[in-house]
């Protein structure tokens, strides 16, 4: 047998486990949720059959649509906060050195942190009459920027996406820090000798070599916004009034807290469709490199 072949076969016997267990746990439980979708069920007992009633229900629900429109918002904030604040921070600690290694770890720590943490002590910054946020304000002399942050329907949902951003950057910085060390040293020495350098390096050399790369973190950044779900509950449960609902909280609340497992299954599918609407909106957007 040709050793290209006994190399194919190996990694594939390899990762079957692997390709079973996620099969077994990701893959089932999608279709089996997609499912109960068409049915009423409460979680035991008999499921009938209601066909598309539940999510004719969801979308009249306007509470739905407020979720839509706040994960957009949380989508939207992710990729312009997440991934290019990200790739800079890789291009100014690509190099090897205690200094940047300190950084780096720096700005990892918050993944590390458990995300009830992270929703506590950004609770705590936020407070109206404790929080660190609007003592700051107050300290500048800016006390009518002073506000509920959490509380607020205008600005609530930007205070959630900052904390959101600030967990998520480190793992996409050390993403783009593998995918900058992978282009030849060969050709920053070319592009040194023809010239190129600052902006101009950046965008006609290193963005097209790591593309593909930045294409995968604009992708994680739409599945983790939509769905987002910790940080929210931890800080506002999805209050006042709804306002912060994201379609991960209202999938909860109009599941666990009433017993609709079929109504939540259906909003569980669709959260699916909509990442991978978006998804394909961010391929055909993104099939085209820099130049």
């Amino acid at each position: 047998m040709p050793t290209a072949m006994r190399s194919k076969g190996f990694i594939a016997i390899a990762l079957l486990p692997a390709l079973l267990i996620f099969l077994t746990f990701v893959i089932v439980p999608v279709f089996w949720s997609a499912y109960y979708g068409f049915f009423s069920w409460k979680g035991f007992g008999d499921a009938t059959f209601i066909g598309l009633d539940n999510y004719t229900e969801m979308l009249k629900d306007p509470v739905f649509w407020r979720a839509l429109r706040n994960n957009l918002i949380l989508v939207v904030s992710s990729i312009i906060g997440q991934v290019p604040v990200a790739l800079i921070l890789a291009i100014l600690l690509s190099k090897n050195s205690f200094f940047t290694r300190f950084i780096r770890s720096a700005v990892f720590m918050p993944m590390v942190l458990s995300t009830v943490v992270v929703g506590l002590i950004w609770g705590y910054i936020y407070h109206p009459q404790f929080g660190i946020a609007n003592y700051v304000l107050e300290l500048l002399g800016l006390e009518s920027w002073t506000r509920a942050w959490l509380s607020d329907p205008k600005v609530n949902m930007l205070a959630i996406s900052i904390p959101i951003n600030w967990a998520n950057i480190g793992p996409y910085m050390v993403i783009f820090i593998a995918a900058l060390q992978n282009i030849s040293p060969e050709i920053h020495d070319a592009a040194k000798i023809d010239g190129s350098a600052g902006w101009n390096k950046l965008k006609s050399i290193t963005l097209p070599m790591i593309w593909g790369t930045v294409v995968v973190t604009i992708i994680l950044c739409i599945s983790g916004s939509l769905k987002a779900f910790d940080h929210v509950m931890i800080m506002t449960g999805g209050g006042p009034a709804r306002s912060t609902e994201l379609l991960a909280t209202y999938m909860y609340n109009s599941t666990f807290a009433v017993y609709r497992y079929g109504f939540g299954s259906a909003v569980s599918t669709m959260i699916m469709v909509i990442s991978a609407l978006l998804i394909g909106l961010n391929y055909i957007i993104t099939r085209r490199k820099p130049s």
